[in-house]
C-alpha cells in the first residue's frame, strides 16, 4: 500500500513542475524562434541572470555531496570557492568583452576564427561531449534520490524514474530555450535556498540550537577548518586550491556554453560582467551554507551516539530518512535536489541542442533541426544516465571534477592560445594533441602515484591545458604564423 510520504513527494514534483511549465508559457507567449531558444533575444535583466545561474550552479550533487565534505576535509571546499571568485573575475573581463564584441551565439565559434576549422570543431566536441557526461552524473543524483524516496514504494523501474524527470524537462525547454531557462532558474535557486534554509533550521531545533548557538558551536568543531597551509602534499593545500578553483571556474564558466548562454542573453557587456561578477561573490556564501549544515548533521548524529556513514554523500540522505519529522524533511530534501538538478539539466540540454545546432551542423535558423535535435538530446541524456547507473562506485562531486580536469583541460590549452599568443597553428594536427594532452595527464598521474606517491588534484586541469598550449605552440606555423 502506498504511503503517505511517496504521495506528497509526487504532489509536491507535480505543483512544482506545473509552475515551471506556466513560466515556459508565460515566455513564450509570442511565437518562439531559435533566436528565443539560442540567445533569448538578448533581452534578459541581469538581475534575474545572476540569481537563477547560482541554482544552475547548485546541481544536485552539490546537495548531497558537499555537506558530507565536512567528514574528510572539513570546510577546506571553501579555498576552492575563494579560488571561483577569481575565476568569475577573469571571465568578466577577459572572456566576456570578447564574447559580445564578436556577437557570438556559441562561444566556440571564436576557435573557428581565431584558429581555423579543425580547432573549432574540436572545441565543440569536447564540450558536447564534457557537458553530457558531467550533466548526466549530476542528474542521476536526483533521479536517485526520487526512485529512493518515491519510486521503490510505489514498485517503479529507476529507468521510468529517468525517462519521467526527462520528459518533464523537455516539455517546458522545448519551445523557449534559454529565454525560459532565465525566469524558471530563478524559481529554482529560490526553491532550492528555501529547502536548505528550512533543513537547517530543523536541524538546529532538534539540537535545541539558537541562531547564535549553532554559529558558535560550528565554529568551536574541527570540522570547521577552511584553510590547510601546512601540507603541501594534501590535494587540499590553500593554494592549489585557489589556483584550481580559479582555472576550474574559467573552464566550467568562461569556456562553456551552458553557462555562457545565459550570460550572453543580457543586453549588454556591462550588464553581463555585473551578473557574472555579483553571481561569482555569491556562490562562496551558499556553499558555506551547506557545509555548516554538514557539520551541524555531523554533530547531531554523535549526540545521537549514531555511527558517520563511511560516504560523505549519505550524510543528509541518513538524517532525511531518520529524523523525527521525515515526511516534511523528505519533501523538503526532494524539492531541493528536483530544484537543483533541474536547473543544471535544463539549461545543459538546451545548450547541447545549440553547439550541435550552430557549431557541428551550421544551420543556426533550421528551427526544424532544432526541435529534432533537442530531442535527440534528452534521449541521450537518458542513456548516459542508466549507464552511469551501472557503473558508478565513486564519490559523485570527484568523479564530475575528474571528468572536468580531463576533458575541459583542452578547452582551456586552445582559448589560450587564441587569447595569448598570436601565432597560427596547424590547424588540421590540432585534434590530436586535443586527444594526446589528456592521455599524457593521464600517465603523469599514474607514474607520480606510483613513483612519488603524489596523486594529482584539480590542478591537474591545470597541467591538461598547459600541455595542450605546448602542444599547440609546437604545431605554430614558422612561415608568416602571425596573425
Amino acid at each position: 500500500m502506498v504511503t503517505f510520504a511517496p504521495m506528497i513527494v509526487i504532489l509536491t514534483i507535480l505543483v512544482y513542475f506545473l509552475a515551471l511549465l506556466a513560466i515556459s508559457r508565460w515566455t513564450t507567449a509570442r511565437r518562439a524562434t531559435n533566436d528565443t531558444f539560442f540567445r533569448g533575444e538578448r533581452r534578459s535583466p541581469w538581475r534575474l541572470v545572476a540569481f537563477g545561474m547560482i541554482g544552475a550552479s547548485i546541481s544536485g550533487v552539490t546537495f548531497v555531496s558537499v555537506p558530507g565534505m565536512v567528514l574528510g576535509s572539513g570546510m577546506s571546499y571553501l579555498q576552492l570557492c575563494l579560488g571561483f571568485i577569481l575565476g568569475y573575475l577573469a571571465v568578466a573581463y577577459v572572456l566576456l568583452p570578447i564574447y559580445y564584441k564578436m556577437n557570438l551565439t556559441s562561444i566556440y565559434a571564436y576557435l573557428g576564427n581565431r584558429l581555423g576549422e579543425r580547432s573549432y570543431l574540436t572545441g565543440a566536441g569536447f564540450f558536447l561531449l564534457s557537458k553530457m557526461i558531467g550533466t548526466a552524473v549530476k542528474f542521476y543524483v536526483a533521479c536517485i534520490i526520487v526512485q529512493q524516496f518515491v519510486m521503490d514504494a510505489l514498485g517503479i523501474p529507476f529507468a521510468v524514474t529517468v525517462v519521467a524527470l526527462v520528459l518533464l524537462i523537455w516539455l517546458y525547454t522545448r519551445r523557449g530555450g534559454v529565454r525560459t531557462l532565465v525566469f524558471t532558474d530563478t524559481l529554482q535557486t529560490l526553491c532550492l535556498f528555501s529547502a536548505l534554509l528550512i533543513i537547517i533550521f530543523i536541524v538546529m531545533r532538534q539540537m535545541g540550537f539558537s541562531l547564535s548557538d549553532a554559529v558558535a558551536s560550528i565554529a568551536a568543531d574541527e570540522r570547521s577548518r577552511i584553510f590547510v597551509f601546512d601540507d603541501w602534499v594534501s590535494r587540499q593545500n590553500f593554494w592549489k586550491q585557489l589556483l584550481s578553483g580559479a582555472f576550474i571556474v574559467v573552464v566550467m564558466t568562461g569556456l562553456d556554453q551552458d553557462m555562457m548562454q545565459k550570460n550572453l542573453t543580457c543586453r549588454t557587456l556591462r550588464e553581463a560582467q555585473k551578473n557574472m561578477c555579483s553571481y561569482g561573490v555569491c556562490f562562496l556564501p551558499a556553499n558555506l551554507l551547506f557545509l555548516a549544515l554538514g557539520v551541524l548533521l555531523a554533530q547531531y548524529f554523535e549526540r545521537q551516539g549514531v555511527a558517520l556513514p563511511a560516504r560523505g554523500d549519505e550524510l543528509l540522505p541518513m538524517f532525511v530518512q531518520g529524523a523525527v519529522h521525515s515526511q516534511l524533511l523528505i519533501v523538503l530534501f526532494t524539492l531541493g535536489i528536483v530544484s537543483a538538478s533541474f536547473s543544471s539539466a535544463d539549461s545543459a540540454l538546451t545548450a547541447l541542442t545549440t553547439s550541435y545546432c550552430v557549431d557541428i551542423r551550421r544551420k543556426p535558423e533550421d528551427e526544424q533541426l532544432r526541435r529534432r535535435v533537442h530531442s535527440v538530446m534528452c534521449l541521450l541524456f537518458v542513456a548516459c544516465i542508466l549507464i552511469i547507473r551501472i557503473v558508478n562506485s565513486s564519490s559523485l562531486i570527484d568523479a564530475i571534477y575528474t571528468i572536468v580536469s580531463y576533458t575541459y583541460g583542452p578547452l582551456l590549452g586552445l582559448f589560450a592560445f587564441g587569447i595569448y599568443s598570436r601565432l597560427q597553428v596547424r590547424d588540421r594536427l590540432v585534434p590530436y594533441v586535443c586527444l594526446a594532452s589528456p592521455l599524457l595527464c593521464f600517465v603523469l598521474d599514474q607514474l607520480c602515484q606510483h613513483l612519488l606517491d603524489y596523486r594529482f588534484g584539480y590542478e591537474l586541469l591545470m597541467l591538461n591545458g598547459l600541455l595542450t598550449f605546448l602542444g599547440l605552440y609546437l604545431l605554430r606555423k614558422r612561415d608568416g604564423g602571425h596573425t
